[in-house]
């Protein structure tokens, strides 16, 4: 069967469904206009809170008093950063699927570079002509911007917003990794275990490096966004929902104190219970109810599924080895009988659908053999999942032939 992925990754990600599988052609999918929407939404919500809730001075008066309606909800603006993250995790997830490292950088280079360039230019421009709330900045300083690690460096950003912009590029260096190996389901998967465990122990440790280099209080959104993109091509299942539900638990938590820090920005208080709230909406419902405990439940249903799969698949292959020690040694390939309500050789009920073979006027109507029209041979027919079942394994259908 032709496949689009190199020999060795053939098996390393679970089975493509129709909804999610690649394009005729091998062309990558097209854009996700949902994310464009979201953009605008982010979008707004910083500029609503830069414009009508941040304490820049520009109006000559404070903004709950400019606006003192909208500077309620403009006060939820800079949620629109996290928002952004988030959406960052899956975009990053979605451009380096089937990329290598140099075609990942450039496709990055090539969609941040011109526009931050001519962002920073401008904002230098204007500055420079109405210093109305920041200095005109030193040309030094304009030409380290342009290099987008003036925050490392420790030189002052032609705009504040840029802050934002190195935790993006210092994600880019750590989802690069995987890149450089090639992206698989499985491969994410353990990057995104990987990143959680490390930003965990950055945090229990208090160390500055492990700080700057993992990203302990902003990783959450990413891998979030991560596993969304995970169930956009894959169809969502128990470890995704985990993984999502696990990581804006986390930040929720965190986002209180980041309000904090916002308040002391505007000079005023707003009420702080839409914070966590608005994290918790994107949380799947039995985490938002309470403990999680439905989701690690489908979990554990999910690999107990699979052993069952692995076990159908065996038991062709344990038949065959006991028809072969049957021929050489008579009475050996016996079945044992099992009890009503036990199980027998393969595992299977006893008087299950498929064992039990009723009496009528054609003879029985199914056999272990075939379906009662001819003692044809046992076959096993792999029935591809859908989109929200691939988790629990393949099901293996035993159908009699002619």
């Amino acid at each position: 069967m032709h496949s689009t992925l190199p020999p060795q990754q053939e098996h390393s990600e679970p089975p493509r469904t129709a909804p999610h599988a690649p394009p005729p052609g091998g062309r990558r999918p097209g854009r996700v206009a949902a994310l464009d929407g979201l953009r605008l939404c982010a979008a707004l919500m910083v500029v609503a809170y830069h414009w009508m809730a941040f304490g820049s001075g520009a109006w000559g008066a404070p903004a709950r008093a400019v606006f003192p309606t909208a500077h309620v909800p403009a006060s939820y603006g800079w949620l629109g950063v996290q928002l952004f993250f988030l959406i960052s995790g899956f975009v990053i997830c979605m451009s380096g699927w089937g990329r290598g490292l140099g075609e990942f950088a450039a496709s990055r280079a090539a969609r941040l570079l011109p526009a931050y360039w001519f962002a920073v230019l401008l904002v230098s421009l204007v500055v420079r002509r109405w210093p109305t709330v920041n200095s005109a900045p030193a040309l030094r300083d304009v030409a380290v911007n342009l290099t987008m690690l003036q925050d490392p460096l420790g030189v002052e950003p032609v705009d504040g917003v840029y802050w934002t912009l190195w935790i993006e590029v210092r994600f880019y260096l750590l989802f690069a990794l995987v890149v450089a190996a090639g992206l698989t389901y499985r491969r994410v998967l353990a990057f995104c275990g990987l990143w959680a465990c490390a930003a965990l122990i950055a945090r229990a440790t208090g160390d500055d490096l492990l700080r700057e280099l993992l990203l302990p209080y902003d990783c959450w959104y990413f891998l979030a966004g991560i596993a969304f993109y995970l169930m956009h091509r894959f169809g969502p299942n128990a470890l995704l929902w985990l993984i999502t539900g696990g990581s804006l638990l986390i930040a929720q938590h965190d986002l209180v104190a980041a309000q904090a820090r916002a308040e002391s920005h505007m000079g005023h208080r707003v009420p702080h219970w839409p914070t966590p709230a608005a994290a918790r909406a994107l949380l799947p419902r039995d985490v938002r109810r309470g403990s999680g405990l439905d989701t690690a439940a489908r979990l554990a249903l999910a690999v107990h599924r699979r052993g069952a799969h692995l076990s159908a698949l065996s038991a062709p292959r344990a038949r065959r080895l006991g028809a072969h020690q049957a021929r050489r040694r008579p009475g050996a390939g016996a079945r044992p009988a099992a009890r009503p309500g036990g199980r027998d050789a393969d595992g299977r009920l006893a008087g299950a659908r498929g064992d039990r073979a009723p009496a009528g006027p054609q003879g029985p109507r199914r056999t272990a053999a075939g379906d009662g029209r001819s003692p044809g041979r046992l076959t096993a027919r792999t029935v591809r999942p859908t989109d929200k079942s691939w988790a629990h394994g393949h099901r293996t259908v035993m159908k009699g032939h002619g």
